[in-house]
């Protein structure tokens, strides 16, 4: 079968069907949840929509509980299945867009929007991969389902629910990150640090009236404002001024009697990569601290603990091992609203190897000392595929003769749904060499990338859906 040439025949088609499903602002919204939208009503929308795809082009469906759905082919009285696991919930559109994130864009071969790579643009990828094995009629021996999951973003609750009304797939791959084969990915520890001290500080110097940054845990905040009030903010003005200058950023000042407010921009990217962002967080409570403008447990904890540190060392939890690399952290969201709250959320994506336990146990030790304690904490397990596996074999043979270029096995900091799977793997859909957008603003995916995508995805499901392997 010439896969790329299949892909060719379906390819606007595939485009647009993938700009209906980009419009679509499918964040998640709990204040538009009910039953019938557990995620709220743009993400059922975006279900909905994949689901009517589904039935208008034959496949049979199943929307459950309208926390998740599938799309699924092959004969019907099979005992096993594949399943390919996509999401079509998205991150908010943070930062100033060069063009509006929900009207999809094409321009010099790149398509701009939110999702555009994380992940609706690899699922209709995969979506019209399995379109085309129906239409032509090719044999499988197991089933096949593509699954549209609604909460990976937010907790992967569509997938749990997933896990309880459906029995396990026999194997298959999430085509949420990078090509070749991610065969290997870190845990994660997600905490919530409440800053339990109350009262005024500094009564007599500057006081911290509030400290905003950030919208998600597994995003770097590319904003941050604080508002500061006193008797002592001569020259904090010209301070900040040089200060943005001299790091590149931009910035705003605003005055209202004793009251200044400082915000600063940074960058956002991926929590799984932190240092490819710039964290406004962390920049703005450096600047605050290390300039003895506003004497605070809360921001001394930011400045001593966490700025310039995106492997834990300050925090005393710093891990590596040979199959995944270092761990990291990356400070998400900051709340701190006198009478209110103070939190910090913490994404901590571990090793294979870390010991969590002891992890958590040592940052417990470390927050403590500035006044805070761990309100919440919610693990993630780490997941990991022999090398040698059949199924990693396959799809070696996939991505080599589709793409003629060596399949090198990869690992990440990200979570995908390939650990909802046995022996699952995530599987692109970017490309060795090419900007990985995901989460950043003017998120955008290479139209014909994504076309070379569909053919491997092609390849592959055809050799999964007709694979002997061990139960």
């Amino acid at each position: 079968m010439d896969w790329k040439k299949e892909i060719n025949s379906q390819k606007e088609a595939l485009l647009n069907d993938l700009v209906d499903l980009l419009k679509i602002p499918s964040v998640k919204d709990l204040s538009t949840s009910s039953e019938q939208a557990p995620m709220g009503k743009a993400i059922k929308q975006a279900l909905n929509l994949m689901l009517s795809k589904s039935e208008r082009d034959g496949f049979r469906t199943k929307n459950i509980d309208h926390y998740v759905g599938f799309a699924e082919l092959g004969p019907e009285d099979a005992s096993h299945y594949i399943a390919i696991l996509c999401h079509l919930d998205v991150v908010p559109a943070t930062g100033e867009w060069a063009h509006d994130p929900f009207t999809p864009f094409l321009q010099d071969g790149k398509l701009y929007a939110r999702g555009a790579i994380d992940d609706k643009g690899p699922t209709m990828a995969a979506y019209y991969a399995l379109k085309i094995l129906k239409e032509n009629n090719l044999p499988l021996k197991h089933r096949v389902r593509i699954i549209f999951g609604t909460d990976e973003e937010s907790g992967m609750s569509c997938m749990k629910k997933y896990v309880q009304t459906e029995p396990d797939p026999l194997t298959g791959f999430a085509p949420d990150a990078e090509f070749p084969i991610i065969h290997a990915e870190k845990g994660q520890i997600n905490a919530i640090l409440k800053w339990k001290q109350t009262g005024i500080l500094n009564a007599e110097g500057n006081r911290l009236i509030s400290f905003i940054s950030g919208e998600k845990g597994n995003m770097v905040p590319d904003t941050a404002t604080a508002k500061i009030t006193g008797n002592q903010l001569d020259g904090v003005k010209e301070e900040f001024r040089t200060f943005a200058a001299n790091e590149n950023l931009e910035h705003s000042i605003e005055e209202y009697d004793s009251m200044m407010v400082l915000t600063l921009k940074g960058k956002s990217a991926h929590g799984m990569e932190p240092f490819k962002g710039i964290n406004a967080g962390l920049k703005l409570a450096d600047f605050i601290v290390t300039r003895s403008i506003v004497n605070h447990p809360y921001l001394q904890f930011i400045s001593e603990r966490l700025a310039e540190d995106f492997f834990g060392k300050k925090l005393n939890i710093a891990f590596h091992d040979e199959i995944t690399g270092p761990l990291t952290v990356n400070a998400g969201i900051f709340r701190h609203v006198p009478n209110e709250e103070a939190i910090i959320t913490l994404n901590i994506r571990c090793p294979v190897e870390t010991p969590y336990l002891r992890t958590i146990e040592k940052l417990s030790e470390v927050v403590q000392e500035y006044g805070f304690e761990i309100e919440a904490v919610r693990e993630k397990k780490p997941h990991h595929v022999a090398k040698n596996h059949p199924v990693i074999k396959v799809l070696q043979q996939a991505y080599e003769e589709e793409s003629q270029r060596p399949a090198e096995l990869l690992t990440t900091g990200g979570a995908t749904y390939a650990r909802f799977l046995n022996n699952g793997v995530a599987y692109g859909a970017v490309f060795p060499g090419k900007e990985n957008t995901a989460h950043q603003k003017n998120e955008y995916v290479e139209i014909e990338d994504l076309y070379r995508a569909a053919a491997i995805y092609a390849n592959a499901i055809y050799h999964l859906a007709n694979l002997d392997i061990n139960e």
